[in-house]
């Protein structure tokens, strides 16, 4: 019975230090879930705010600072000219906020989009910084 117990307790135990990663919601998550914070926060700055969430860390982090000029659209006029002119050029101010989830180990267990733009290309910006070619 003795023995019992303590292989109960023992896998008990073992159990409870394991920690899993749900399914990646975004380009960000599965870049991240899995990942030590300290890299994220050594290559996009430090957090704006943490919170204590029982045996995690919430950090609120917000950067990925961009100004990008969208140039004006135009219809197809004959002989491949311009034709009238359908939206009038503008400027977009992107950036991008999230929320980590970090464990007592410092590793990240989920990443929350809070603040993110689509982009021309139809990515998001959050998606294209962080976990793009320069999340790399």
């Amino acid at each position: 019975m003795n023995f019992r117990l303590m292989t109960v307790a023992g896998l008990a135990l073992a159990l409870a230090g394991c920690t899993t990663t749900g399914p990646a919601r975004n380009a960000v998550e599965s870049h991240w879930n899995g990942q030590p914070a300290g890299t994220f926060f050594a290559r996009f700055g430090p957090p704006q705010s943490d919170a204590e969430s029982g045996d995690m860390t919430v950090y609120s982090w917000k950067g990925g600072y961009k100004k990008r000029t969208v140039p004006a659209q135009y219809a197809e006029g004959k002989d491949g000219k311009k034709g009238k002119k359908i939206a009038s050029a503008r400027t977009e101010f992107l950036s991008c906020s999230v929320q980590l989830t970090v464990s007592s180990d410092y590793v990240i267990r989920s990443v929350h989009v809070l603040g993110d733009r689509k982009t021309s290309t139809g990515t998001s910006w959050c998606d294209e910084f962080l976990a793009g070619d320069k999340a790399k």
